[in-house]
């Protein structure tokens, strides 16, 4: 789990990724990036973390991973992300393809439901809470 300051670089973390995990004998590499769309009149999006349950929610996944002899990857952007630059990148290996497809689907929905992460849109250059777009996570509240 990795998370950087803005928007992510695609190709220097999914490039890494590979080079790193390319001689493990994974058949599948699987990734998705997450982009930021141009709509509602929005500049970009900002995020928050609340980075130990986000580490605590990411180890189950990893857990989750390796009792099917895979690994899970993310980056995540912390702070403002423009429209067209990527917020969230996630990566599964595995094996076989069929493990790592169902995998990549479980972990980002999971991820969107589940992971600690605020979201804010970018309106005249100020941060306005997506509550329209958010999903509430159990027992917390909006990070101001």
């Amino acid at each position: 789990m990795e998370i950087f300051k803005n928007g992510l670089d695609v190709k220097l973390i999914t490039n890494s990724w590979y080079e790193e995990l390319k001689m493990k004998n994974f058949g599948a590499i699987i990734t998705f990036v997450g982009v930021v769309r141009d709509e509602d009149r929005i500049d970009g999006l900002s995020f928050d973390i609340y980075v130990p349950l986000l580490k605590s929610w990411f180890a189950s996944w990893e857990e989750k991973a390796k009792y099917k002899g895979a690994i899970v990857l993310m980056a995540h952007s912390i702070g403002d992300v423009l429209n067209h630059e990527t917020s969230y990148i996630a990566g599964v290996c595995s094996p076989k393809r069929r493990v790592a497809l169902d995998l990549i689907d479980e972990f980002v929905e999971d991820f969107k439901a589940n992971a600690p992460i605020w979201k804010y849109d970018i309106v005249g250059g100020k941060r306005v809470y997506a509550k329209d777009r958010s999903t509430k996570l159990e027992g917390a509240g909006i990070l101001l």
